[in-house]
């Protein structure tokens, strides 16, 4: 029951490998569907956000070092060379995987520590992947477990007081340029999670007037009428980029929606009134030359790094109290993992001694022609009785008591010792 995970993140990628290798819910559904169909993993989830991109994994009992196929797999997938991605990608197996993910639950291993959107896409990537049947038993109690980790470590600490997001974190570095947002104009692209939270932000912040464009004009409007905005017209750059100071989009798009000709344009009719962009979007929304123009204030995800680590020697000191909550909860997946394990390894060896016990009577008992067929039945119903009670009150201790299934966690080592040359598969 080995648990594998191959990713990337924030740490280990520049922004141009992330969004080369970001999944949409349609591809994590089709990669999870070939996953399976290869036989590379029986349970698989995909977890894809603007900071990282990770691939969760059961595979099959007989298959060991699962991580350089689910490589390759990603390097197809996303059609990126593969030598290019795996300076990159990171491989981690069972405790390594289960810890990882926790401290991603809890907001520790993120560009902004204690980040809050975080667990919300967490568990939108398990509802997701659990809603395609993709998941099973094992990558159901992991990130069940996950969740718990988060909202604790939430509940319990103060990582996640006054919690500073990437997009808060933007929003800071548009009050620099323009002091409080009060008296500006704001324009979002996009409606989806993140596009809500800037928005709730900005209101926040009392943004004078704010807008919201979306190729769906139905969630636009829906979206600006929550919070009090206005919604335009998708594509109308000449008209909804005239009087926003700032902009912000995170927008689904494989090519950047945003051009460096259109804002050309736009700053000529503005009469180079400074303009702020804020690209949250995984590939980029915004055409990197975009920079270049005079007044205009482009930024991307990895260009919020600066503000980021100025929050995070805020939170630090709490970072131990979170570790000991994700400590407790590796351990209970760990003692349940086992458990489970040893479960199926004492059904094996019960099997395999049932076995051993006929061959030794039937061998034994053939020599022994004196008794009568009343004490060989008797004689074997003793015997069995014997190897049921030495192998039943153990299952039964491995259901009851925690600590002991904590700690019997390598159930290969029993296999090796008891089971050798036993088909695991």
């Amino acid at each position: 029951m080995e648990i594998v995970l191959v990713g990337l993140n924030h740490r280990t990628a520049p922004l141009e490998v992330r969004e080369r290798v970001s999944f949409t819910n349609e591809q994590a559904r089709r990669a999870a569907d070939e996953l399976r169909s290869r036989g590379l993993l029986e349970e698989t989830l995909v977890l894809s956000t603007c900071n990282r991109s990770e691939v969760y994994g059961v595979p099959p009992e007989a298959m060991h070092e699962s991580a350089p196929g689910l490589s390759s797999f990603l390097s197809e997938f996303h059609s990126v060379q593969h030598d290019l991605l795996s300076v990159s990608l990171y491989h981690h197996y069972d405790q390594q995987a289960v810890r990882h993910l926790f401290r991603v639950a809890a907001g520790i291993d993120a560009m902004v520590l204690g980040e809050a959107e975080i667990l919300g896409q967490v568990r939108d990537a398990y509802k997701f992947a659990h809603e395609q049947r993709a998941t099973g038993p094992v990558l159901n109690r992991l990130f069940q477990g996950a969740l718990e980790v988060g909202k604790r470590v939430r509940s319990e600490t103060e990582l996640g007081a006054r919690p500073m997001s990437v997009a808060s974190a933007g929003l800071k570095l548009a009050e620099r340029i323009f002091g409080k947002l009060k008296e500006r104009s704001a324009l979002v692209l996009g409606a989806g999670a993140m596009s809500e939270l800037v928005v709730s932000q900005l209101r926040d912040r009392g943004i004078a007037h704010l807008a919201v464009m979306n190729r769906s004009v139905e969630r636009a409007a829906a979206l600006a009428k929550e919070f009090g905005g206005t919604m335009v017209p998708w594509g109308n750059w000449d008209d909804a980029l005239l009087t926003p100071d700032v902009v912000v989009t995170s927008v689904a798009a494989e090519d950047p929606v945003l051009l460096r000709s259109d804002l050309e344009r736009v700053m000529s009719a503005r009469g180079n009134r400074a303009l702020f962009l804020m690209d949250l979007g995984v590939p980029r929304n915004i055409e990197a030359a975009a920079s270049e123009i005079y007044n205009v204030y482009a930024y991307n995800l990895d260009d919020l790094s600066d503000i980021v680590q100025q929050n995070r020697s805020a939170r630090e000191s709490e970072i131990p109290k979170a570790e000991l909550i994700i400590d407790e909860h590796v351990g209970k997946f760990l003692s349940w993992q086992a458990s489970v394990e040893l479960i199926g390894f004492v059904a094996a060896l019960r099997q395999r001694v049932q076995q051993e016990r006929s061959d030794f009577l039937r061998e034994r008992l053939a020599s022994m022609r004196h008794l009568s067929d009343e004490d060989r039945d008797h004689l074997e119903s003793m015997v069995g009785d014997l190897l049921e009670k030495l192998l039943i009150e153990p299952a039964q201790q491995l259901r009851g008591e925690r600590e002991l299934r904590r700690k019997i966690q390598n159930v290969e080592a029993l296999r090796d010792l008891f089971l050798p040359g036993d088909d695991k598969s």
